[in-house]
């Protein structure tokens, strides 16, 4: 790293830690002495907390880094966004892919209240993760006899929330990698199924479950797909979608082939 470009990063991100940090104490109180009272009062109040944390690193991608995003969909469709409960399934082609949909959250008025199925470890990482506890996002171990409850219980407690919020997932369950794509295509091709070119096969338990257990998400209008993650293969009768998000990009052409 050249000194010019330590002089921006290093004060950034001694800011964004120290901010982070204070972002998560006010959490800790309000979850203390408000959430007991009033669980729905907590979360309107955390969601302007959480973005206040989740606005900085969307200036990092948006302003600062100057990453723009093509957004394809109708218009019906574009003014119910950030307006109702969504299901955005995506893949994970990167460390920092997530941020393109905090972006499009943030456009449409619920970065507060994105949420995601994410891996048990990453609450534990301080300021980001803990952020994420207390604003409800939901945390697997990746084994199923523990992930059942964990789901029924997590997806349960949004039932009653009292905010329009975007329950993302990755669908692919892990990051994108060269390795990861060898393996995928090798898969598929021993399975009979399509052969991806530039994304893995979905691992479709988790979305199966959620579909078939919480009649709150398993409207059609609140699945979005970006297609920039957007998984080649599902099996039959898995989703029925009526509204999808185009985020284009270099991998994928706008009719989402992959």
């Amino acid at each position: 790293m050249s000194i010019a470009a330590a002089a921006v990063v290093v004060p950034l991100g001694l800011l964004f830690i120290f901010s982070g940090l204070v972002v998560n104490l006010i959490q800790a109180v309000f979850f203390i002495l408000v959430r007991p009272i009033s669980k729905n009062a907590y979360r309107r109040i955390n969601r302007v907390v959480a973005e206040l944390l989740w606005l900085e690193l969307v200036w990092l991608i948006d302003w600062w880094a100057g990453v723009k995003i093509r957004l394809y969909t109708d218009l019906e469709t574009y003014r119910l966004m950030g307006k109702e409960h969504a299901l955005v399934i995506s893949n994970h082609r990167s460390d920092i892919d997530w941020l393109v949909g905090w972006v499009l959250a943030e456009r449409s008025g619920c970065l507060g209240s994105a949420l995601a199925v994410m891996k048990k470890s990453s609450k534990f990482l301080p300021v980001i993760g803990w952020s994420m506890w207390f604003s409800e996002y939901v945390f697997l171990e990746r084994s199923w006899a523990k992930d059942e409850n964990t789901l029924k219980s997590g997806l349960g407690r949004l039932e009653d929330f009292p905010l329009p919020f975007w329950l993302a997932l990755f669908v692919e369950g892990t990051r994108f990698t060269r390795a990861k794509l060898l393996a995928a295509q090798e898969y598929a091709t021993s399975s009979g199924l399509p052969v991806p070119r530039n994304v893995l096969i979905p691992r479709t338990k988790v979305q199966s479950f959620i579909l078939s257990s919480f009649p709150f998400l398993t409207n059609p209008e609140f699945f979005w797909l970006f297609s920039n993650l957007f998984p080649f293969y599902v099996p039959n009768n898995f989703w029925s979608v009526s509204n999808y998000y185009c985020l284009y990009c270099q991998n994928c052409s706008v009719n989402g082939e992959c």
